[in-house]
């Protein structure tokens, strides 16, 4: 028998991504009660946090996607609350959710990571798309700066086109990341406890691995194993560390990449809270290394936060 106590499996919220944070919190819900874990839903959207204390939960297994729950605001209160919870702590979770101050972190670092141009809603009158554009070879993909799941991302080849995705992702976001499109593969790399699991390499019809490719549609395809040498993959699954370190975080997560045809590695971004979905690419890559997803979530729930 475990010693988790009473756990919280929070999912929901009110972010963008609420509807696969609901996919994914069921799975880990279903996967901790037949692990024989003490273990409830808990939908901070419908649920005030003082529950928490008040109905004596010792722990919170984090599985919210996106702002309120990946982006360090929850990882505060439980700390305020005292109560033991899954994954990074308030600074990596903020850092990793702010994909342009990651881009900034890992550039200092001198880890690989493509050029990019980040524009503000206050500034985006003065902007001159042609430029931009030209800086960034002609080809570029815009994201929100704190959204996940593809929510908000538009890949652009002309002025006009870029005009209309940044408008676009600002309907999410103050703060919007243009980085120069890479021409290549999507690989990813999950992290448990400071183990690089079997690497992912993503093959998607659509133009990018979007949110539809991810959730909708079932002509993505996932390599594990992805095909690359044991010294490549040794040498992915160090950067994926470094990365995933780099910005703080802790316990689980994934880092994502894209190697471009000349084989070189670009980072992408770190999910501290990445999806747990059927679908979903950590589950994948433990499966590939001999975990289960019943033992997933116990191992990442053995980790949580004291």
């Amino acid at each position: 028998m475990n010693n988790f106590g009473k756990v919280a499996v929070m999912f929901g919220g009110n972010s963008a991504e609420r509807a696969v944070s609901l996919n994914s919190g069921q799975a880990v819900l279903r996967a901790l009660v037949a692990a024989g874990v003490d273990a409830h839903a808990f939908d901070p959207s419908e649920q005030a946090l003082s529950q928490l204390a008040s109905d004596n939960f010792s722990r919170v297994f984090i599985v919210l996607h996106g702002r309120g729950g990946e982006d360090g605001t929850m990882q505060g209160a439980l700390e305020l609350l005292n109560i033991p919870y899954t994954g990074s702590g308030v600074l990596g979770a903020a850092l990793a959710m702010d994909k342009i101050k990651t881009k900034q972190i890992w550039q200092a670092m001198g880890l690989p990571t493509a050029k990019y141009h980040v524009v503000n809603a206050r500034h985006s009158d003065q902007l001159d798309y042609v430029k931009i554009l030209a800086e960034l070879n002609g080809m570029a993909m815009v994201k929100p700066s704190h959204e996940g799941s593809s929510i908000g991302m538009a890949k652009v080849t002309t002025p006009e086109q870029l005009e209309q995705a940044i408008s676009t992702a600002f309907e999410f976001d103050s703060e919007v990341l243009i980085e120069q499109w890479i021409t290549g593969q999507e690989y990813t790399v999950a992290i448990l406890d400071q183990q690089a699991l079997p690497a992912i390499r993503m093959t998607t019809p659509n133009d990018f691995y979007d949110y539809e490719a991810k959730y909708q549609t079932d002509t993505t395809e996932y390599h594990c194993p992805c095909g690359l040498s044991d010294t490549e993959e040794q040498t992915l699954g160090q950067l994926a560390l470094d990365a995933f370190n780099a910005v703080n975080a802790k316990g689980w997560g994934r880092v994502d990449f894209m190697l471009d045809q000349q084989g070189n590695w670009y980072l992408l971004e770190v999910n501290t809270v990445p999806g747990m979905t059927e679908k979903s690419l950590v589950p994948k890559a433990a499966l590939q290394a001999d975990i289960s997803f019943e033992q997933l979530v116990l191992d990442i729930l053995a980790l949580s936060q004291e």
